[in-house]
């Protein structure tokens, strides 16, 4: 029996409903996975973008560390050459680069606004940018006053302060933290490229099984996958412009610190260049000056050897002459080693005004006749410590500018005052009682670009050999050693004053030293030593050896340290020890200790003509005679190293 129609046309109903439900179905679970799938690809870009922008981000900062560290490069380089030159420009460069080093510094801590432990860093950076900015600027002071010798020497004890050193660690760990960040930053961004990719496979395979919807899911594979190639190359060509970014970053740094290095070698020829015509200026004027003395020495002897022969009655004067010429090459010498620092202060309390006073006949031979000299003391009696020698060679190099100034007439006056001053009222004085010393002249006085240059060494304007330009330097370099201060007041026309500032000195008296006699009368030993005297210049041992046993003592020569242990082994009885300082294979302090147990009891002499030969503690208590020294001299000196090594022997026993 055949099937009615009505159940024929419901079962087809019925199979096109489920066809068209399960149609529906497959089209809505083909929908749910296409949104799926642009949900999850929208949301993947959006991540990529961001990590793509953080890592150019973590490149800007690197960028900005790196050049604050050029601009800090390049200002210290600027002010090398502003010290080196002193040109003014220079030094408006070198404030111009900090400037900008400064601005850099402002970007960088934006850039990292967003990051609390680089901000951290970045305060410490800005606190270590602050003191070496300090540290650059007082350098650059001292070159702006034509202090030269201080800003050289502060340049380079500053050139690797501490402060330098900590704006280059924490600039460095800026960049290794930034580093640290993009290398975290990229890893990210590749795991979530990595998810992305898994989670479009899935919902691929899950489409694929949907028979109905297999075209279209077929479809959004294909796009997706086209989409994906997409985002793999943009993200392959961001990468690409990160390490090209990179690269030039690194080229930049690596141009910056050749051109640092050429910098660095420019001025170190620079220095030398300067070095060598400096040398130049002081041995000319040196050399003029000696051959000036030399030719008054040589000339009296030569004089007084004539009259010796032919019995003329001047050869004691041709004489003293040559003595005066040799005293006078002995007192260059002397201002060349105060002036090298190598020659020690003497200090002891002086009181200035009757210093000046004892100073008169000295004043008056010097600046002649036609100089009226006037004298004020004004002190109160206050004393100052210093070396009395150095400042009265202080006070006489004055006094013979202001005769020069003047042309050799006109008056001079030395006046003695007391100032209380302030903390930073003159110079670089500290607050506290001062003895003021004013020596003032009715000259020409100075022009501003001879005032701002007087205190340079080698700076004369006077004519060529007649002078070395040691003077005023030398006399800035002795009140600054005395922890005092030194000022100038002078109009063209007018005159000229110059103040000595010193501190007062409040403590007990001391004697002054006795000045060296000229005659043996109260200087011979009473007793007739045994003396063994080691120098190795055969000229000067031979002298030596003259004049002690010219004193009446018995001398044993030796011109070898290292031989001197077997010359004491020898000898029957030794009381006294004479050997230079500075000689070939062992020094004079060294050879007295390597003696040891051997000489004990023995005094000991050490003549020197350069103070700086020798650490003072080397000499370990022993006595000194400076070279040149007189005969009356060379008496007294060892008349106190016997008197030095009885208190020893006698304190020993004790």
């Amino acid at each position: 029996m055949s099937e009615a129609p009505a159940n024929v046309l419901d079962r087809i109903v019925s199979a096109t409903n489920w066809r068209i439900w399960m149609l529906g179905l497959l089209t809505l679970l083909g929908v749910g996975v296409l949104a799926a799938i642009l949900v999850l690809q929208q949301r993947t870009d959006r991540e990529r973008d961001r990590a793509l922008a953080l890592q150019q981000h973590s490149f800007e900062i690197m960028l900005r560390a790196n050049q604050l560290s050029g601009a800090i490069s390049s200002a210290e380089a600027a002010l090398g050459r502003y010290v080196v030159s002193a040109d003014k420009q220079l030094g408006q460069q070198y404030a111009a680069s900090w400037t900008r080093a400064g601005e850099q510094l402002v970007r960088l801590r934006q850039a990292t606004a967003g990051n609390a432990g680089q901000q951290a860093q970045i305060v410490r950076l800005q606190k270590a940018f602050q003191e070496r900015g300090q540290e650059l600027n007082e350098t650059a002071s001292y070159s702006a006053f034509n202090r030269n010798s201080d800003a050289w020497g502060s340049y380079y004890r500053v050139r690797q302060s501490p402060a330098r050193q900590r704006v280059e660690a924490l600039l460095g760990r800026v960049v290794d933290v930034e580093r640290g960040v993009l290398r975290e930053r990229t890893e990210a961004a590749g795991q979530l490229i990595e998810n992305s990719n898994m989670a479009s496979r899935i919902l691929m395979g899950f489409g694929i099984s949907i028979v109905l919807g297999a075209v279209v899911l077929g479809w959004l594979a294909i796009e997706a996958q086209g989409e994906r190639a997409v985002a793999d190359a943009e993200a392959n060509a961001q990468r690409e412009r990160a390490a090209e970014l990179q690269r030039a970053v690194e080229a930049a740094t690596a141009q910056l610190r050749a051109e640092a290095h050429e910098r660095e070698q420019a001025e170190a020829q620079l220095r030398q260049v300067q070095k060598m015509e400096a040398v130049g200026q002081l041995t000319g004027g040196i050399a003029h000056d000696f051959n000036n003395m030399l030719a008054v020495v040589l000339g009296g002897l030569e004089l007084a050897k004539r009259h010796l022969h032919s019995g003329g009655p001047d050869a004691q004067r041709h004489i003293e002459n040559a003595m005066e010429g040799a005293n006078r090459a002995a007192a260059l010498t002397r201002r060349l080693l105060a002036f090298s620092r190598a020659e020690p202060l003497l200090p002891e309390a002086v009181e200035a005004g009757t210093l000046i006073g004892g100073m008169s006949d000295l004043l008056d031979r010097t600046l002649g006749d036609t100089i009226r000299v006037k004298t004020r003391d004004k002190g109160k009696g206050w004393r100052v410590w210093v070396d009395r020698h150095q400042l009265e060679n202080a006070l006489l190099n004055l006094a013979v500018n202001a005769r020069d100034a003047m042309e050799g007439r006109g008056t001079l006056t030395i006046s003695t005052g007391c100032a209380e001053l302030t903390a930073g009222e003159v110079g670089e004085c500290a607050p506290g009682s001062y003895v003021t010393i004013t020596v003032s002249d009715t000259g020409c006085g100075m022009p501003p670009e001879v005032l701002d240059r007087v205190f340079e060494p080698f700076f004369t304007t006077k004519p060529v050999g007649k002078g070395t330009g040691l003077g005023l330097s030398q006399i800035f370099g002795f009140v600054r050693q005395s922890d005092g201060e030194i000022g100038i007041e002078t109009q063209p026309g007018k005159g000229t004053s110059v103040t000595l500032y010193l501190p007062r000195y409040v403590g007990e008296a001391m004697a002054a030293a006795e000045p060296e006699l000229p005659t043996l009368s109260a200087d011979l030993p009473a007793l007739s030593l045994n003396v063994l005297v080691v120098e190795d210049d055969p000229r000067v041992l031979t002298a030596t050896v003259a004049a002690i046993e010219e004193l009446g003592h018995r001398v044993t020569s030796c011109d070898d340290p290292l031989a001197a242990r077997s010359v004491v082994a020898r000898m029957d009885a030794l009381d006294l020890i004479v050997t230079d300082v500075l000689m070939p294979g062992l020094t004079g302090p060294e050879m007295i200790a390597g003696l040891g147990d051997s000489i004990d009891g023995v005094a000991v002499l050490f003549v020197t003509g350069f103070a700086g030969e020798a650490e003072p503690e080397a000499f370990s208590g022993h006595s000194v005679l400076r070279k040149p020294y007189t005969l009356a001299g060379l008496a007294r000196a060892i008349s106190e190293a016997i008197e030095n090594e009885a208190k020893r022997t006698r304190a020993a026993a004790e």
